[in-house]
């Protein structure tokens, strides 16, 4: 039997677009994690070509000193600053922001992946390759780094795109906003329909936007949905909605890290989520460790901030 938190959630026709097209990210993120293992070992081959300098043979001299820190990395050997130029002649932002604290400079001569992640967003120090990355930091990496040639204009549109499904605190979207979606995520598969896993997926996510997505009840004869919808167990609907909801919270759990005080914007999207956990008790069981997570380190900002003003009060008596 279906239970009835999710029943109700997809009886919601705004909750059940959130909920494919985040479905969608999930399978673009899929297909992309062999094509983009593959590519950082191509472009990793490449550049030492170019400068067999950088190769096994050379090592980091700085030590600690050469440990980069979020956006902020002086290298202190000639190794890693020899690296770091080479790495920002590749860079789409190279004058912008690039996060090095995500990487291991000494690692750069030997390890492909090290050198991909100073091309993605924050938070991935500790992602090993592609297969631990959300669609996101894969999309970043490919807007990013000049070895993919590819146009930027669609890949920023799917940026964009992924960024209102997980800053939707309500988790719903539109049919008109999926409609849009549906176009630039399709749009952005057309580059790569020479990849046999990623043209593969083109004709999956079409039919799951396009159809009733409906959930399977074992016990009745009757799906909900036409005959050409997509069917999912209750157990994969709850698998993907789970998906979505920690991907949110750790994003929620990155802003806060970088904040000494916790943004109003970023207190408001944890209290949407908090109160959304509150009236689905299937999915805030699920997620328990990521919210004592989230509850610790807010804790931790009010504990900053009440301390602040006690020290601000004595100045403001004198």
């Amino acid at each position: 039997m279906v239970l009835p938190e999710l029943a109700m959630r997809l009886n919601c026709a705004e909750y059940k677009n959130w909920v494919k097209a985040g479905y969608c990210l999930l399978l673009l993120r899929g297909c992309l994690q062999g094509f983009v293992a593959r590519e950082v070992l191509a472009f990793h081959r490449g550049l030492l070509a170019a400068a067999p300098s950088l190769g096994p043979r050379a090592s980091c001299r700085g030590g600690s000193r050469c440990s980069p820190r979020a956006r902020q990395f002086q290298p202190q050997c000639e190794v890693c600053a020899q690296w770091k130029r080479e790495i920002l002649n590749h860079h789409i932002n190279r004058n912008g922001d690039v996060h090095w604290g995500n990487c291991r400079p000494g690692r750069w001569p030997v390890d492909a992946w090290e050198v991909a992640k100073a091309f993605m967003p924050r938070g991935l120090a500790d992602k090993r390759g592609p297969e631990e990355c959300d669609a996101a930091a894969l999309l970043s990496l490919i807007n990013s780094c000049d070895h993919f040639r590819v146009d930027r204009k669609k890949v920023t549109e799917l940026i964009k795109c992924r960024n209102e499904i997980m800053h939707s605190s309500e988790m719903k979207v539109s049919s008109i906003w999926l409609r849009d979606f549906q176009m630039k995520i399709q749009n952005f598969l057309n580059e790569f329909k020479s990849i046999p896993e990623i043209a593969a997926v083109y004709s999956r996510i079409e039919q799951l936007l396009t159809s009733d997505w409906a959930v399977h009840i074992p016990e009745e004869d009757q799906r909900d949905g036409s005959e050409m919808g997509i069917y999912l167990s209750e157990s994969q609907v709850s698998e993907i909605e789970m998906e979505l909801l920690k991907e949110q919270l750790q994003e929620i759990y990155l802003q806060a890290v970088e904040q000494d005080v916790l943004p109003k914007e970023t207190s408001a999207r944890l209290e949407m989520v908090k109160e959304f956990l509150r009236n689905n008790e299937d999915l805030k069981n699920s997620l328990r460790e990521e919210m004592k997570k989230l509850d610790s380190l807010h804790l931790q900002h009010q504990k900053r901030d009440s301390e602040r003003t006690g020290q601000e009060m004595p100045e403001k008596r004198a």
